[in-house]
């Protein structure tokens, strides 16, 4: 891989695979949801819409259209960490790509009328969410587990932010972050550097650097006991959540956490973007075989991602029918305790640590999947830890997974959400 600095301060990260006549264009922001404060938030995500609704140089229905005329595919999503947009298309399209991205980061247009549309379209996004009860639950065990964090808030946003929310604040918005200086431009596939390089310059070179984005969050506190949800809806299906406070990416104990997740909840890598439609983890795991084996719960997941600043380790059980939610708590904590004070065996970490090697192969299969990993551990961690993570995956020991499962796991440490369905009313 090569990296490269415009005068303008953009990021070009190239990375030449010859595998495939293919070419993968992400451009990504260092803003998220995790840098909004109260009465904006969901601005990000917000902006993210609108930034498919033309620029200066591309009209509103041709936005999309270029990407398909070649073949190729688009997309982007908001989290709590960062903004990215993604094109993969033919390597004839490199070109184009390019100028779509540099279009996207200094030409949006905002129109007022395209601003309130894309109000509903975000509001019933929001509301269809709320509708599914294990999106409510996160939701709320998210908001819960945190006091002072922005890490509390949707990346959606609250309901009544989005209702009061302007067309001035959503442009302000993304002018003071979609900038060269805050952003890193990833390309990955079958192109020649140099010419990638040329583009980029070509495309980007004349937009201004703007002014620097400083990062503020505050801190979040120890949390000093156990904190409890309990939603009561209709519904046919209860579920069980639990939360505790995770390390981040850079912290000594985030390795050794995937492991002891990899063993109580299955394999999962670590792609954000290949979670959602990857491969199922593994189900040789203590959870599974605690839960799910004995009929107590229908699925369960676990969820650990590298971000930032501290985040959440969750877990999160489908109770099966008939069985109440009290059992299955019970169950689990037996398990969480069992973990707690005799930690994994060697041939247990031995598994994980397999599972999650080839978890990290399998993430790299398209230039769209190296092009996001390189893109998101750029973002959100920095120069240089992608290409440490195998090592630091193999140098996990049993001894480090058992002290972070006693010091992380804690009962006083962690939120508990159950959402309990209610009969259905004539």
């Amino acid at each position: 891989m090569r990296t490269a600095h415009l005068d303008n301060g953009l990021t070009v990260l190239t990375q030449e695979l010859h595998t495939a006549p293919l070419v993968s264009v992400w451009c990504w922001y260092r803003v998220g949801s995790g840098d909004e404060r109260p009465g904006l938030t969901g601005v990000s995500h917000w902006v993210e819409h609108m930034n498919f609704k033309g620029t200066v140089n591309i009209p509103r229905d041709e936005m999309k259209g270029i990407v398909e005329r070649f073949g190729g595919t688009w997309n982007g999503y908001t989290w709590i960490d960062q903004t990215t947009y993604l094109e993969t298309a033919g390597r004839d399209a490199l070109d184009t790509l390019l100028f779509i991205e540099a279009e996207r980061m200094h030409n949006g247009l905002y129109d007022p009328a395209e601003c309130e549309s894309e109000r509903t379209v975000i509001i019933s996004e929001l509301q269809g969410g709320e509708n599914d009860p294990d999106q409510l639950l996160d939701t709320e065990v998210t908001a819960s587990a945190f006091r002072a964090h922005p890490y509390r808030h949707p990346t959606i946003g609250w309901i009544d932010d989005l209702r009061a929310m302007t067309r001035d604040d959503l442009y302000d918005h993304y002018r003071r972050h979609y900038t060269p200086a805050n952003a890193t431009l990833v390309v990955v596939g079958d192109v020649d550097t140099d010419e990638v390089l040329r583009g980029a310059e070509r495309h980007f070179g004349p937009i201004a650097a703007g002014a620097p984005v400083r990062r503020r969050r505050p801190a979040e506190p120890r949390q000093v006991g156990e904190r409890r949800v309990l939603i009561e809806r209709e519904g046919t299906t209860a579920y069980l959540k639990y939360a505790w406070h995770a390390p981040a990416a850079t912290d000594e104990d985030f390795f050794p956490m995937l492991v002891l997740d990899a063993a109580l909840t299955g394999a999962k890598g670590l792609n954000l973007w290949t979670s959602f439609r990857g491969t199922p983890p593994q189900r040789k795991a203590r959870l599974y075989d605690a839960l799910v084996e004995r009929g107590l719960a229908s699925a369960v997941a676990g969820s650990l991602i590298a971000t930032s600043e501290p985040f959440l380790y969750s877990v999160s059980l489908t109770i099966a029918a008939g069985v109440s939610p009290a059992a299955v708590e019970a169950a689990a904590d037996a398990e969480f305790e069992r973990v707690r004070t005799g930690g994994l065996t060697e041939a247990e970490v031995a598994r994980a640590k397999r599972q999650l090697r080839a978890r990290l192969v399998f993430e790299n299969d398209s230039v769209t999947n190296v092009a996001h990993q390189i893109g998101y551990f750029e973002t959100v961690v920095g120069p240089g830890y992608l290409s440490a993570v195998a090592d630091r995956l193999a140098a996990v020991t049993t001894e480090q997974v058992a002290g972070v499962a006693a010091r992380r796991l804690a009962a006083d440490r962690r939120t508990v959400g159950w959402f309990r369905p209610l009969e259905r009313h004539a």
